[in-house]
């Protein structure tokens, strides 16, 4: 080989050095920033909070029929999460049809600020006329009435539930 094409070889593998160089640090750049944002949105979501803390009523509205039975054999739905201890005591979250993420990720629909819940740490899902609790793998379990879950299991209104050091029940 001639000594121009050494010389050549030894630019382009410094170029390609550069290029790998420059792409590692515009991905730390892109992961700063991705952090960035869920650091935003979660500080939006704690301004945004005292809106969504709506306080319902003890009692189930009479007359509806929809799975859950109180004392007074009326059945009913829980229509609120509310947060019973922890470092959001005293918030409540409305429940519609769709899952609920619990967890400190900013993607979670009850984003909790617990240091021992896990990013996506439990799901709360409606099935026909009952909620159910599951947990996603969690480091540091979900726990109803005092038991590990080790699967989906049925949350009746006024049972209270842990993930981390958060504990929430489900109310009409």
């Amino acid at each position: 080989m001639s000594e121009l094409t050494v010389t050549l070889l030894r630019f382009g593998f410094l170029a390609l050095l550069w290029i790998f160089i420059f792409a590692v640090i515009a991905s730390q750049a892109r992961d700063l920033a991705v952090g960035n944002r869920a650091r935003a949105a979660i500080n939006n979501a704690r301004k945004k909070r005292p809106a969504a803390r709506e306080e319902r009523p003890a009692t189930p509205p009479a007359g509806k029929d929809s799975g859950a039975t109180t004392t007074g054999g009326t059945r009913y739905r829980p229509r609120t999460l509310v947060i019973v201890d922890g470092p959001l005591s005293g918030s409540s979250f409305q429940l519609g049809s769709a899952p609920i993420l619990l967890g400190r990720s900013a993607e979670s629909t009850v984003p909790l600020e617990d240091d021992y819940a896990s990013g996506r740490h439990a799901r709360l899902f409606a099935q026909g006329s009952r909620w159910f609790l599951e947990d996603l793998g969690s480091t540091n379990g979900t726990f109803l009435q005092g038991q590990q879950l080790s699967r989906a299991t049925a949350v009746d209104p006024g049972v209270q539930f842990r993930v981390g050091r958060t504990v929430m029940e489900l109310r009409p």
